[in-house]
Parts: C-alpha cells; structure tokens; sequence
C-alpha cells in the first residue's frame, strides 16, 4: 500500500468520526458527563481545584523555559564554534550564522507570547 491511499484512508476514518462525534456525544449522555467526570477524577485522587487556565499557563511556562534553555545551549555552541575557529572562515560563519538564527527564533517566540498574553488580557476582562 503506498503512502497516498494511506494517508487518504486515514483522513477519510477521522472525518468520518468527527461527523459522528455529536451524535455518539448525544447518546451517552453529554449532560451528565461534567458530574461523572467529576466523580471519577475524585477517585483517582486527580486534584479537580485546578483550574484549566492554571494547568495551561504551567504548560507554556515550561515551555518558554525549554525554549530559554535551548537558545542558551545554542549561543554557547556557536560562542564555542567561534572562539575554536582558529581563523577558518567557514566555521566563523557557520557560528554566525547559529547565533542569528538562534536570535530570531526566540524573538518569534518571545513575540507570539506577547501577542498572546496581550489578546487574552483583553479577552478576560
């Protein structure tokens, strides 16, 4: 089987089961569902006094946090490059050329999360 058909097959199952979603929702009973998941997370010990809001914000901390420490390790990699050069032109460029791509991704990083952060301040009030 080729890649096409499978990946058509496989878009073709979840349209097919996004179509039928709110039907099946139906049928279970989507009313009753905030109580029984409530119920069910009290059993498991999940602490249910967080809010979603709370769980979201420490998902992107940590991630700005991995961002942060993967442009760290990427400036002291190219600082290293650098400095061992020894004069070879290329390896000069190359460190050059890993610090200002590295710049520019944590500038769009740092921008999309200021974007964010702007829109859902607003959006809160």
């Amino acid at each position: 089987m080729n890649m096409k058909k499978f990946a058509k097959k496989i878009t073709s199952f979840f349209i097919v089961a996004l179509l039928f979603a709110p039907t099946m929702a139906g049928a279970v009973g989507l009313q009753k569902s905030g109580t029984l998941l409530g119920q069910t997370a009290s059993k498991t010990g999940v602490d249910t006094s967080k809010q979603v809001e709370d769980v979201v914000g420490a998902g992107i901390r940590a991630g700005l946090t991995l961002v942060g420490l993967i442009f760290l390790v990427l400036m002291v990699y190219a600082g290293y490059l650098w400095m061992t050069a020894r004069g070879e032109e290329s390896q000069v460029d190359k460190a050059k050329k890993i610090v200002s791509t590295s710049i520019i991704g944590l500038v769009l990083v740092v921008g999309a999360y200021a974007i964010t952060f702007l829109i859902t301040s607003r959006l809160g009030r």
